[in-house]
């Protein structure tokens, strides 16, 4: 008997000790339709190559506020200086996160609503099928109501039954600026067109390993989001294990450095007017 109860005791303690080192996860959120749409109104519009990087990077909140810092403080550099600059300083954000260094006004509306980016990301780890399935009635609405249409900035597509929005130049990614309160509900008569006006960024070579360049972003029937020509398998029960294959380093935070100059508001400002 006192065999058997230690033998009891030990599988015990091994299941203990076994639980112990997995991982501990709250459950996951469950968002609703209605709130999904909420959650991806201000986003559904930009061009798919944006969009699943915009996704991605919003499951790293934590890093978003300082990578926006950097964006903004770094604004004088574009292209291949920016790319140069990023490797440069060991960034030790996710590369989904470094990849929207070049576009500081989208980091800087991520990092000025970080209730909102947080849930995002979450919702893209818990319910990615619901996230795009969202995003995708975003689009058809948007459309059906006259806003969604090809432009010079971006093509849209509706081949296969899925709305594709796609940069007319790939090196050049627009991003849409608008406002959900508009074009997702029905038009008054003669108010459609001139809503939507766009802002940009040229994406050369030199951000290929970023994860942009690549032929598409989405299999959107599938629920696949596809990022430098790999699935994006990041989700919630493997978040804080999962790293999607990248060709540029990473870093820790202990090995980040500063070799160039940092430039505020305030010293963009007082250069412009002077």
């Amino acid at each position: 008997m006192q065999l058997l109860k230690r033998n009891i005791m030990a599988i015990g303690a091994l299941l203990a000790g076994l639980a112990a080192a997995q991982p501990q996860y709250g459950p996951p959120p469950t968002y609703p339709p209605a709130e999904l749409d909420r959650l991806v109104s201000r986003i559904a519009l930009y061009p798919d190559p944006l969009l699943a990087q915009v996704l991605a990077a919003a499951t790293y909140p934590d890093q978003i506020p300082e990578a926006a810092r950097y964006a903004d403080q770094h604004s004088y550099l574009k292209g291949d200086d920016l790319a140069r600059a990023i490797q440069e300083d060991h960034l030790p954000w996710d590369p989904s996160v470094q990849a929207l260094i070049p576009f500081p006004q989208v980091l800087d509306m991520m990092a000025s609503d970080m209730n909102w980016t947080t849930q995002l990301g979450n919702a893209f780890l818990s319910q990615r099928d619901a996230v795009m399935d969202a995003v995708q009635r975003l689009r058809r609405q948007a459309m059906d109501y006259g806003y969604l249409q090809s432009n010079g900035q971006y093509a849209v597509d509706t081949g296969g039954g899925y709305i594709v929005i796609q940069p007319v130049n790939p090196y050049y990614i627009p991003v849409p600026v608008y406002d959900p309160g508009v074009v997702f509900v029905p038009p008054r008569r003669g108010f459609v067109g001139g809503v939507i006006t766009f802002g940009g960024v040229s994406i050369g070579a030199a951000f290929r390993p970023y994860g942009w360049g690549g032929d598409r972003y989405f299999g959107w029937d599938q629920h696949r989001v596809i990022i430098n020509n790999r699935d994006w398998d990041r989700h919630w029960d493997n978040r804080r294990e999962y790293v999607h294959p990248y060709s540029v380093p990473r870093y820790q935070p202990r090995e980040r450095l500063e070799r160039h100059e940092i430039h505020g508001h305030e010293d963009r400002d007082r250069r412009g007017k002077g």
